[in-house]
């Protein structure tokens, strides 16, 4: 079976879980960061080496300051209860979005779980945390235009691939896969780059039910895609006339 080796997830539902069940909102945030954990778990099982998790939008920001708050507390209790059993576990961590701004508790942990898990290869966890695909996109954009006007750069040299280059995920290949969970049907601007030709697979499932059965039943659906990168599959050259 063909596995992507690089998974993304859009881990949508943690607040409608907890409404369901009559539960405040933090407690759907708990249990989605132990669905988390479980799904880190199980990825390099699996045959994933990458795997990039969306778990504050820069659009976040807007919701409700106790909700803001509840989520900061969890990011920092996530870092610092898991961070050494990811290390033992050969997990990388790598962050991606705008770190300007942020509060520099928050900042420091970041740098710390990426500093220290920086030589490990079991399985590399992409968190994106304070992200935006529109906003990573301009920020590279503005990157490139200040080394055009500096001299250090050709505006012609600038590139798909030297532009890709730029943006977070430097070093980090394009996701074969994005999952959302939930039963919501869009993208709300994850990866709008690096997920130009990946295969998408929404799970009507809410985050925090999100089990290794679900992941495998992705990766499952994964396989059975005829991934053509805008060009033909094996079939339709198959059926296209000869020539002559």
């Amino acid at each position: 079976m063909a596995t992507p080796a690089h998974v993304a997830i859009i881990m949508d539902g943690n607040g409608r879980w907890a409404k369901a069940r009559g539960m405040p909102r933090l407690a759907g945030h708990r249990a989605g960061v132990e669905a988390l954990r479980k799904t880190v778990r199980a990825a390099p099982g699996l045959g994933i080496s990458f795997l990039t998790v969306y778990a504050f939008s820069s659009e976040n920001w807007s919701r409700p300051k106790s909700e803001v708050s509840d989520l900061m507390g969890l990011l920092k209790l996530f870092i610092r209860r898991d961070l050494a059993d990811l290390h033992q576990s050969g997990v990388r961590v790598r962050i991606i979005g705008d770190r300007a701004g942020l509060q520099s508790d928050i900042r420091g942990l970041l740098d710390e779980a990426e500093s220290l898990t920086a030589a490990n290869e079991a399985l590399t966890l992409v968190i994106a945390f304070n992200y935006g695909g529109r906003d990573e996109i301009v920020r590279t954009a503005r990157k490139l235009a200040a080394a055009v006007a500096r001299g250090e750069l050709d505006s012609e040299a600038i590139t798909a691939e030297s532009f890709a280059g730029s943006l977070d995920t430097q070093g980090i290949p394009d996701p074969e896969l994005v999952i959302r969970t939930s039963g919501e049907l869009r993208l709300s601007n994850f990866l709008l780059w690096q997920a130009a030709y990946s295969e998408l697979v929404f799970l009507p499932c809410y985050w925090p039910d999100f089990s290794r059965e679900h992941l495998a039943e992705a990766l499952r659906e994964f396989a059975g895609r005829d991934r053509r990168f805008g060009g033909l599959g094996p079939q339709d050259v198959a059926s296209r006339p000869a020539a002559g």
